[in-house]
């Protein structure tokens, strides 16, 4: 189904949500057609706060909003679906547009497997019924489901419509691009040889764990060192601060992506209180949600070392050249506290960039070997 179609079928004057592949042709034509107008249209830090942005909506318009979302979101979404939208409490009408990633049967990756399984179970708990569009769906059907779930939605219920891989088209691909001109991959290369061999590091879900683990391979130095948070988006500071804490020993390198910090921005507050002089949060900033297709996040407006600053980080820096990036690694080499470092990049990957061979649980154990080999001081 077309995506113009798609929109004009939901009816719905404003969409807030966080940016899903499957969901691109819907999140491009949006970008065209809204662009980033607050009024209209809002890239949400993560899936609750859409909900909650789209419950003020609703409560200063008495209009119903669209909530865009890939399903292993649905994690953040279940608290304000439960306690702010449903029948039982206020009655916000809601219609919700999940990209469905691991659907049974189709091939995907290992973070997508559980979560793709029971994405209709989780809707069905939330009393949301769903409706799944597919690339052979007629159109007409789409059309009756939404027209079935209009009653519901003036009874202040909520409803979804699950995208499976190819159920939207678009006629073009929208390029997002910015100023930087530094890649994620060559940053990453440099942050990792400063490093050292006795460093650990915890990456973020998406292509920054991808760069990380073939720039292991190419250097042949095996995955040990690497923990590659492929799901749990936003988590990957947290991971890091309790390995951090828990192994004071090691030098913790946390990879963290810019939609990632926004998603869960809470965890600078504790890891700043918490202070471990032995761990270097690294937020690799291209102000988009790259992984997705590259629409903007709230990150490039923002003085991230000021924040850190702010959280307690005793020391932030921030990177924009290669040149540049060298020096604040200098700088993060000669003390050992807490630090942030900012490093802003270009918007991009290369078209031959493959994923992880090791399986999650086979990256665990040998991380926590590697772990352990560092505390015996091996």
């Amino acid at each position: 189904m077309k995506a113009e179609a798609f929109a004009e079928l939901l009816g719905a004057e404003f969409y807030t949500g966080v940016p899903d592949s499957q969901l691109r042709p819907l999140c491009d034509y949006l970008m065209d057609t809204l662009g980033t107008d607050p009024r209209r249209h809002v890239i949400a830090a993560n899936e609750g706060n859409a909900a909650a942005l789209a419950a003020g909506y609703h409560l200063a318009t008495g209009k119903t909003p669209a909530v865009y979302l890939q399903n292993s979101g649905e994690g953040n979404l279940i608290n304000p679906a439960a306690s702010l939208l449903h029948r039982q409490v206020y009655g916000i009408p809601v219609i919700f547009v999940v990209g469905w990633r691991g659907e049974p049967g189709v091939h995907d990756e290992p973070q997508h497997i559980y979560q793709g399984a029971v994405t209709r179970r989780l809707l069905d708990d939330l009393e949301i019924p769903s409706f799944v569009l597919g690339p052979e769906t007629p159109e007409e059907e789409a059309r009756r489901a939404m027209e079935d779930f209009r009653p519901l939605l003036a009874a202040g219920g909520s409803a979804a419509f699950i995208i499976r891989k190819g159920g939207l088209t678009y006629g073009k691909k929208t390029v997002y691009q910015n100023r930087h001109t530094m890649s994620r991959e060559e940053a990453i290369r440099r942050i990792a040889a400063a490093a050292g061999e006795k460093a650990v590091f915890v990456s973020t879900t998406g292509k920054a764990s991808r760069e990380l683990f073939e720039l292991r391979e190419g250097w042949g130095q095996g995955h040990g060192r690497d923990f590659l948070t492929v799901g749990s988006m936003g988590h990957a500071s947290s991971i890091a601060l309790g390995a951090a804490l828990h192994r004071p020993e090691a030098r913790v390198w946390c990879l963290d992506g810019d939609g990632a910090l926004l998603m869960h921005m809470g965890a600078m507050a504790v890891i700043g209180q918490a202070g471990p002089g032995n761990l270097v949060h690294v937020v690799l900033n291209n102000a988009a949600h790259e992984s997705v297709g590259g629409m903007p996040t709230a990150a490039g407006g923002l003085d991230l070392p000021e924040i850190a600053r702010a959280c307690g980080y005793p020391r932030a820096l921030a990177a924009e050249t290669p040149e540049a990036l060298e020096a604040a690694l200098a700088e993060i080499a000669e003390r050992r506290e807490l630090c942030l470092l900012e490093v802003r990049c270009a918007i991009g990957a290369r078209e031959d960039l493959g994923r992880p061979t090791t399986g999650p649980q086979e990256n665990k154990r040998a991380f926590m070997e590697n772990l352990k080999r560092l505390a015996d001081g091996r």
